[in-house]
């Protein structure tokens, strides 16, 4: 194996996060007698981007996000209804619906079997316990490691500190970070000396350089075994 440690991203890496969403933006404002056929999940998922960012560079933490977002919502509509109530709704809907992308549990068998996996998040301690534990995941990972949990975020070197050290130092020559965001995960993983797999089903453009880049999961083994 040309690299014998891999770090996941979990969220439009291996697991469909949109459907979960949407599902869990809906039910959410719906148990708060909340119209919305009123284009409010465009807005909010423009807030919640934006707030990822600023976790992403230290300004916030994953915990700070879990509310605020609604109470931004809530401030640029004009809907009265109670921001943290809903807020625990939707996490809890986070949690509960979505599957993984097709072939991403036939990938983690296969390679699991063969090289050590860890699951590497930006993302709120309960939501992906719960995925995790709903999807039966744990078994394939060595560690888990989520920035809600930890207080630090990918990018930051201190993510991966945290990750290097549960796996028990990994040779950083022989470790692949993958996954779908630049900013997090390729740039995350370049700033700490590791190499990079960008998983990039569309044709967007790379605004940094991963080590490599595919379009399908079923690419990754190749890439794992050099």
């Amino acid at each position: 194996m040309r690299y014998t440690t891999l770090l996941f991203d979990l969220d439009h890496t291996l697991f469909d996060f949109d459907t979960s969403e949407a599902v869990a933006f809906s039910s959410a404002l719906a148990t708060a007698g909340v119209d919305i056929e009123n284009g409010y999940h465009d807005l909010f998922a423009s807030i919640n981007k934006a707030l990822w960012v600023r976790v992403e560079a230290g300004e916030l933490t994953a915990n700070d996000v879990r509310v605020v977002r609604f109470e931004d919502l809530f401030e640029q509509t004009g809907i009265d209804a109670d921001a943290r109530a809903i807020a625990d709704d939707y996490i809890t809907g986070l949690g509960a619906h979505g599957d993984l992308y097709p072939g991403a549990r036939e990938l983690l068998e296969e390679l699991s079997s063969e090289v050590t996996l860890a699951l590497v998040s930006n993302g709120i301690g309960e939501v992906v316990s719960d995925k995790v534990a709903r999807l039966d995941l744990e078994g394939y990972f060595d560690a888990i490691v989520v920035s809600g949990e930890i207080g630090v975020a990918k990018p930051h070197t201190g993510f991966f500190d945290i990750a290097f050290d549960r796996l028990d130092h990994p040779d950083k020559a022989m470790t692949l970070m993958i996954g779908d965001n630049l900013g997090s995960d390729i740039r995350g993983g370049i700033n700490y000396g590791i190499d990079t797999c960008w998983y990039a089903p569309s044709s967007a453009e790379a605004s940094v350089t991963p080590t490599y880049r595919v379009e399908r999961l079923s690419e990754i083994p190749a890439v794992a075994r050099g």
